[in-house]
């Protein structure tokens, strides 16, 4: 974990480059340090419906979910928000300077119960990462 859920409104799409902002956005959860790369997950959903402050249709928004693994410490949790929620900034910040737009990011703990995972990609990535390094 995480996984890393954008959802972001569809009039952004011609101010915005949405794979601009998940790059970034994975690799800030890499660069927190709390994730292993081979837990790291990011997908954006548009949405196309939405109503945002007055309504006005200038009006974006950005929320960013994060769903990790129970059990970490409080202060790692809000050293990887911040740092995470810095990167969606930074990312944004041009198009911030020229609409209204509304940027949000929360942390979810999952609860194990009822939590199922069956991948490979922890043993893919360090595969790849070897034969990198041997050549």
């Amino acid at each position: 974990m995480p996984h890393l859920i954008v959802e972001y409104s569809a009039n952004l799409e011609g101010d915005l480059d949405m794979r601009r902002v998940i790059d970034a956005l994975h690799a800030a959860a890499l660069d927190s340090g709390v994730f292993p790369i081979g837990g790291v997950r990011v997908r954006a959903a548009r949405r196309d419906l939405y109503k945002i402050a007055d309504g006005h249709p200038d009006n974006g928004f950005i929320h960013v979910q994060a769903r990790i693994g129970m059990g970490r410490a409080p202060e790692v949790r809000q050293k990887a928000a911040e740092l995470i929620f810095e990167r969606l900034k930074s990312v944004t910040a041009e198009v911030f300077t020229r609409r209204p737009l509304g940027l949000s990011l929360e942390i979810v703990e999952i609860d194990p119960v009822g939590s199922l995972k069956h991948n490979n990609l922890h043993e893919a990535v360090a595969k790849r990462a070897g034969s990198r390094s041997k050549s």
